[in-house]
This record gives structure tokens, C-alpha cells and sequence, in this order.
């Protein structure tokens, strides 16, 4: 146990802890913000404590996003029945609410590596349905892969104008661009397409994606 300046003894300092403290301050400061400073600072401790637990700032990422991946999986349960398409957009929907959950979500879980297997058992789950409709593996896996990308991206750029669900950023007011650009009428007309409405916009992006995966695939 560490001893605190009152004496009075700790909860012990382990990854878990660390991790769960930074998701929660991310929401505070964002990515930028979040030092290992800042968090050794709320976790009272020193920062050399942390570097103990994680060699730098992205092993800490790495476990963050590990972290949102196991809370993702507990709030997203997933149908033996599913159809792969079912599937896909369970999974898709479920990683979209996850990452909104936290401010830099996107950027947080991009290009991130687990920390351990977490991930393991929803994938091998994953891939078996989509093999068992017909597709090949490699096809299963970029059926996978492609929808998991979009929706990574769209969340980032989601993020980019509203950095957690209700709030907006300063500068995305739709009404003053589509002002500024009236030189450019379908440009300025594009401007709820791109900046408003996103639950929409993510759905109809998505269910593009399936329609040329059952398209390309022969999947039904």
C-alpha cells in the first residue's frame, strides 16, 4: 500500500485504476489535456508512480482504449441468432455509443493496441457467423474491418463539431457557413449533410456500407 499525507492508507495504484482515472478526466480536459502529470496529480501521486504501470503516454492510450472496448462489449450484448447484418450493425451502433462516450473518444481508441485478449472472444464470435452465411474469411474480415474504419472515422470527424453528445464546437454554426458561402450554393446547401443531424448520417452511411458488402459478396 502507498501511504497518503494523512496516513491513512490507498487504494492500490494498478493499471486498471490509472486507466479508469485518465477515461475519466479525458471528459474534463480531452486528449490534449490529459498528461501523465495530470493524472498522477488526481490519482495523488507522483508521476514517476505511473511510469511504473505504463513505459509512456501511449501504453497508457492503449489501456484506455482497451478499457472502453471491455464497457463497450458489457453494454453491447450480442444474439448467437444475429444475421450478419444484424450483427454488423449491433456492433457498429455499439463502438459508435462507446466512443461518444468520452471526449477524443475516436482518437483515443485509433490506433490503439489491447493490452491483452479482450477483444479476442467477440471477434472469433464475429467471424464464425459471418462464415457460417457464406462468406470466405478474408471477405468476413474486411466485411469487418471496412464498417469498424467508417465507423471510427465518422466519429472522429462527429467529434471534430461535437466533442460529446450535446455540446458543439465554436465556429460549426450551419446557417453563418451556408451565409458565407452563398457564392457556392450546393456547397452552402451541403452544409446540414455534413455538420447536423449525425444519428441519421450514420445510419445511412452505414447501411450503404452493408448494401455493397451484400452486393460484392453475394451476401443475402
Amino acid at each position: 500500500m502507498e501511504s497518503g499525507t494523512t496516513g491513512r492508507q490507498r487504494t492500490p495504484l494498478d493499471r486498471r485504476r490509472v486507466a479508469d482515472t485518465a477515461l475519466r478526466l479525458l471528459n474534463e480536459v480531452g486528449l490534449d489535456g490529459l498528461t501523465v502529470r495530470t493524472i498522477a496529480r488526481e490519482l495523488d501521486v507522483k508521476a514517476p508512480a505511473l511510469y511504473w504501470h505504463f513505459k509512456d503516454k501511449q501504453a497508457l492510450l492503449d489501456e484506455m482504449a482497451t478499457e472502453m472496448y471491455r464497457r463497450m462489449v458489457a453494454g453491447t450484448p450480442l444474439d448467437p441468432a444475429d444475421t450478419w447484418r444484424e450483427r454488423l450493425l449491433k456492433a457498429n451502433r455499439g463502438l459508435r455509443a462507446a466512443l461518444r462516450g468520452y471526449r477524443d473518444g475516436a482518437k483515443v481508441f485509433s490506433g490503439s493496441r489491447f493490452t491483452g485478449l479482450v477483444h479476442a472472444e467477440q471477434m472469433e464470435e464475429t467471424l464464425r457467423l459471418l462464415t457460417a452465411a457464406g462468406f470466405t474469411l478474408p471477405q468476413a474480415v474486411r466485411a469487418t474491418t471496412t464498417t469498424y474504419v467508417f465507423t471510427l472515422g465518422f466519429v472522429t470527424e462527429e467529434q471534430g463539431v461535437e466533442p460529446l453528445p450535446g455540446e458543439r464546437r465554436e465556429g460549426y454554426d450551419v446557417a453563418e457557413r451556408t451565409r458565407r458561402m452563398a457564392d457556392y450554393p450546393l456547397s452552402a446547401a451541403a452544409g446540414p449533410e455534413i455538420f447536423a443531424d449525425y444519428d441519421r448520417h450514420f445510419e445511412e452511411g452505414l447501411a450503404l456500407l452493408l448494401d455493397g458488402i451484400a452486393a460484392r459478396y453475394g451476401a443475402g
